[in-house]
């Protein structure tokens, strides 16, 4: 059985408070875009990941696809040995949610493919397990989200009728930094507020804290919104703790544009 998990793209991200725990509350609209990597499961006689596409860094162990199953296994005890085939193409370390996106459609998998019968709600509560942007993924339309980001809200938002740009620059951002280089604070205007507005008046207020610190400590990543500015974006934006920055186009709209560093691009029509 094959899925396709696709990306998401922070429409405006607050960071609230810092909590007793050690994380942060936020706020932020999530909205899925359909850039996707590919993930495939067979039986097998024994366990295993293979991985191709763009080079996926790190322990092998970490990925979310391996820990979601690990998390099956563990409460389906007779869950069968799979054999998982993952095919990466949303770019990592990119504030896209490609690996969020790949643990959630995992869980979706196994229940599917074995019959586990849970419900949206349990592959909720086990995707929280894995991290806190996977839940999205289980319901995968737009939400306003709060908390460490796992608490959701369905949230009536259509952006078809426009044309999105993808840059993702290569550069990883690690979180952890992103998120010490934040001053708390309590926006005075919800998020929900301003997207209800007309998109043209995005561009003055709605706002992704991280942006701020990402381009002090990487400047030459202001080209690059800038470029989707003077391209005729009517938005654009640092989408979660970066890289990856998206311009909002009226539909067909986007022309050639280039950038200084060497971006990849992806056009969303």
């Amino acid at each position: 059985m094959i899925l396709f998990p696709n990306c998401k793209i922070n429409l405006g991200l607050h960071i609230i408070r810092k909590r007793k725990d050690g994380y942060h509350d936020l706020e932020s609209v999530f909205y899925p875009l359909p850039l996707k990597d590919v993930v495939e499961i067979i039986p097998s006689d024994q366990f295993q990941i293979n991985i191709s596409g763009l080079t996926v860094p790190g322990n092998i162990n970490d990925n979310l696809c391996v820990r979601a199953y690990q998390l099956m296994k563990k409460e389906f005890p007779k869950l069968p040995k799979v054999a998982i085939y993952l095919y990466k193409h949303i770019p990592m370390g990119s504030g896209l949610g490609g690996g969020s996106a790949d643990g959630a459609f995992m869980l979706k998998l196994l229940n599917d493919s074995f019959q586990l019968n849970l419900s949206s709600e349990k592959l909720i509560g086990y995707a929280a397990q894995l991290g806190s942007d996977c839940p999205f993924f289980i319901l995968n339309k737009p939400c306003f989200v709060t908390g460490k980001g796992e608490q959701m809200e369905a949230f009536s938002l259509d952006l078809s009728d426009y044309s999105i740009a993808l840059i993702h620059p290569g550069i990883h951002i690690d979180t952890s930094w992103a998120f010490s280089e934040i001053k708390p604070y309590q926006p005075e205007k919800s998020l929900k507020q301003i997207l209800k507005q007309p998109l043209i008046s995005w561009s003055s207020e709605l706002v992704n804290d991280f942006e701020e610190p990402v381009l002090k400590e990487y400047p030459e990543l202001i080209h690059i919104k800038k470029t989707l500015y003077e391209s005729g974006a009517l938005y654009a934006s640092m989408t979660g703790s970066g890289s990856s920055f998206y311009g909002i186009f009226k539909k067909d709209g986007i022309p050639s544009f280039s950038f200084e560093q060497n971006c990849r691009i992806d056009i969303i029509q």
